[in-house]
């Protein structure tokens, strides 16, 4: 596992928290969730381009 990726995942977890607990606090509940969802997806696209290209390298290792 590359662990770059793991970086940029706590990054944007990170930011999104901090992010998160300012929109709150100044009482735009509505924006944090959005901000906090958005950043959900950018992490499961992150991941899923990972697991297709480990799917491909199991692909390409079998020969299949």
């Amino acid at each position: 596992m590359d662990v770059e990726l793991i970086f940029k995942v706590a990054a944007i977890g990170i930011l999104v928290a901090v992010l998160n607990i300012l929109l709150q606090r100044s009482g735009r509940d509505e924006q944090a969730l959005m901000t906090t969802i958005t950043a959900l997806v950018v992490v499961l696209m992150i991941v899923v381009q990972k697991i297709s290209e480990l799917f491909s390298l199991i692909k390409s290792l079998f020969g299949l």
